[in-house]
């Protein structure tokens, strides 16, 4: 085999189908379909003289080259992407493209408004939006700028702690004409609650606050942000969540509990690289600034 007949779009392909263990699952990460990942899987094996993968009912498992060749392939990747980086922190113009990232709960109630003001300043520049609750990796470019409610500790990343916002309890006002408005802890346990599903964060911070409760307690339960939200909105019980959101929404109205609620940290976040980038640092500064702009607020109304 030559050397320049080797496709990176191969190894792409094979570490995708090595982590998501489908092709399914790699075809939605690369954004890809499945019959064009078979193909270059196979390509792959041809061109390399062994089988990279076992079939199996459930998907694929790496075979024993394929095992060897992974950390390979790995670190082809991070090669890549480090050219990436660097040819893309050239850039010196405030045109192109900006992929952000954020919660989704962030992109759907914080971020419209921003990116909407910062395009009649700056025209030239595309905004790429990802809502995702899932982490996404700044080193192999799956975006430019992430919003995170926790600290990054990457040593090769820039990150700027914006503020905290307030967590509250609410409830739609439909159900507070039906159940009444809770006035003290022990009022709290006669009421529905909306719970989570797998995720234990009220249930632990229910136990922090004294009350012995596990997820069965919660008669409705979901993980996902703004499913939870609708539920909340549709009187399915008291709920938590963002105090700046439910402030504004006339179907909801503030339950005043005496618990200890955590505040959420808003984090800016991008590879030290692409932070110098002209384009993504005026991104950056509309975020900042617009983010801040919130957590004044809500620091103000408090």
């Amino acid at each position: 085999m030559g050397a320049t007949s080797f496709d990176w779009s191969l190894v792409q392909a094979f570490l995708a189908v090595a982590e998501e263990g489908s092709l399914s699952a790699a075809a939605r990460k690369l954004g890809a379909s499945q019959p064009t990942l078979g193909r270059q899987i196979r390509t792959m094996e041809e061109q390399l003289g062994v089988e990279l993968f076992r079939r199996h009912d459930k998907g694929f498992a790496l075979s024993e080259a394929g095992a060897l060749l992974l950390p390979s392939a790995r670190t082809m990747r991070t090669a890549v992407s480090d050219i990436e980086l660097r040819a893309a922190g050239k850039g010196d113009a405030l045109e192109g493209t900006v992929r952000v990232t954020a919660s989704v709960v962030v992109a759907a109630f914080h971020l419209p408004r921003i990116i909407a003001a910062l395009r009649v300043e700056e025209p030239r520049i595309a905004v790429e939006l990802v809502p995702s609750d899932e982490t996404s990796n700044l080193h192999f470019r799956e975006a430019d700028i992430a919003v995170r409610m926790y600290r990054p500790t990457q040593l090769d990343l820039v990150t700027q702690h914006i503020g905290e916002l307030r967590v509250a309890a609410f409830a739609s006002r439909s159900y507070l004409s039906r159940r009444g408005m809770p006035r003290s802890r022990e009022q709290l346990l006669e009421h529905d609650v909306v719970g989570m599903d797998r995720m234990p964060h009220i249930v632990d911070g229910f136990r922090r606050g004294g009350f012995d409760i596990d997820r069965e307690w919660f008669k409705v339960r979901c993980d996902d942000s703004m499913a939870y939200w609708a539920l909340v909105k549709a009187g399915c019980g008291i709920g938590f969540g963002q105090a700046s959101i439910g402030a504004v929404d006339p179907d909801l109205e503030e339950v005043p509990l005496d618990l200890d609620l955590p505040t959420i940290p808003i984090w800016l976040t991008a590879h030290e690289v692409i932070r110098r980038t002209p384009r993504v640092q005026r991104v950056w500064d509309a975020i900042a600034g617009g983010l801040r702009a919130l957590v004044d607020a809500q620091s103000a109304e408090g």
